[in-house]
Parts: structure tokens; C-alpha cells; sequence
């Protein structure tokens, strides 16, 4: 099995249970939120796609994230 190497939009990598922070305003799709840059996004967890992560915030519970949108905190 291959590591996958997730990295942020600065080519910081990532790994299980880091913080980043948003770098852009995010519309969540199915529900009237937006979540806010900077909000600092806390425990992520990495799926098999290096483009993603999954995450819980304030707002919304089971988010999907993509890694261009984040810094590491």
C-alpha cells in the first residue's frame, strides 16, 4: 500500500488529526450555512482522495473539505 502525501494549498502536508484554518469564504452545499475564512477547523481526518478531508465544525457535522481551500494551523 502506497502513503498517500496530503498537502494544504501552501504544499504543507497533512496528516490525521491536524488543525487548519479556511483561506475562503465556503458555501456548505444542502444547507443555508457559509462557513467563514479563518475559522480554525480542528481534528481533520484524511480519506483516499489527496484532495479532500473530512472534518466536523461548529455549523456542520461529516464535512468534506478540499485541501485548496485550507492552511495548516
Amino acid at each position: 500500500m502506497t502513503d498517500l502525501i496530503v498537502k494544504d494549498s501552501n504544499g504543507t502536508p497533512l496528516k490525521d488529526g491536524d488543525s487548519v484554518t479556511l483561506i475562503k469564504d465556503l458555501k456548505v452545499k444542502g444547507t443555508s450555512e457559509t462557513i467563514k475564512r479563518g475559522t480554525l477547523v480542528k481534528n481533520i481526518r484524511l480519506t483516499g482522495n489527496p484532495g479532500e478531508i473530512e472534518c466536523n465544525t461548529k455549523q456542520v457535522k461529516g464535512l468534506v473539505l478540499k485541501t485548496e481551500f485550507l492552511k495548516k494551523a
